[in-house]
């Protein structure tokens, strides 16, 4: 038996998860379209190690649109361009991965909401693969304005804390529709690491992210970065 013909055996299994994993995801996809999401894997894993669960569901209408500007100005400035992938962050990634270097922000907002909503955590391939599929699955299904309003609302915001209303109460004492562009802009710049930063009383690092977001939402404000979600 030929190599290619035993490596194409090998990795029918996992071709088969895959598959699997998308059709019984398939259905919940179509209704998470319109409903709130009631969890994600990591949220139940943070409960079960003993973190809380602090997390409010808000449609997209009472969050303010300055934290959608931040999130596109600090993660995705492509997010209304591209189809789930920004290729030239990718290829970006891959070049300093080969000169053994580190590159954040591969991932858009799309690949970022399909890797919380359906998926574990941790970091192997076979949860990449899935990650993809997801990715494209809600692009076609869900469209820009959901999966944004799905992202605002599972993203994590500190030990236990997730989406942007309770993110916004942790923080600053008030609701998510109501957040001033310098707040959105913390917020933005604390979700690399929401474990280890702070919004509130933030240190010379956020301080400094947090300014460069806040010139970047005027460019998203200007060139109309954020049309697909806002309008």
């Amino acid at each position: 038996m030929s190599g290619v013909t035993k490596t194409a055996k090998k990795g029918r299994p996992l071709l088969t998860l895959f598959l699997l994993l998308l059709l019984l995801g398939s259905g919940g996809l179509v209704l998470q379209r319109f409903l709130p999401l009631p969890a994600t894997f990591l949220m139940t894993t943070r409960l079960i190690e003993g973190e809380g669960w602090d997390y409010r569901w808000r449609s997209l209408d009472r969050i303010s649109p300055r934290l959608v500007q931040a999130v596109i100005a600090s993660e995705d400035a492509t997010f209304c361009a591209h189809h789930g992938f920004d290729m030239k962050a990718i290829e970006k990634a891959l070049k300093a991965n080969e000169r053994g270097g580190r590159v954040r922000g591969g991932s858009t907002i799309s690949q970022q909401t399909a890797k919380n909503v359906f998926l574990w955590p941790g970091r192997d391939w076979i949860r990449k693969g899935l990650e993809a599929g997801y990715t494209v699955a809600i692009e076609t299904v869900w469209g820009k304005r959901r999966i944004m309003e799905v992202y605002l609302n599972v993203a994590e915001w500190a030990p236990g804390v997730y989406g942007a209303e309770a993110a916004a109460q942790h923080w600053f004492g008030k609701s998510a529709e109501d957040l001033s562009a310098r707040e959105a802009a913390r917020l933005a710049a604390i979700l690399p690491s929401p474990r280890r930063y702070n919004a509130s009383s933030p240190g010379p690092y956020v301080r400094r992210r947090t300014s460069r977001i806040q010139a970047a939402m005027g460019t998203v404000r200007n060139e109309g970065l954020a049309a697909c979600v806002l309008g």
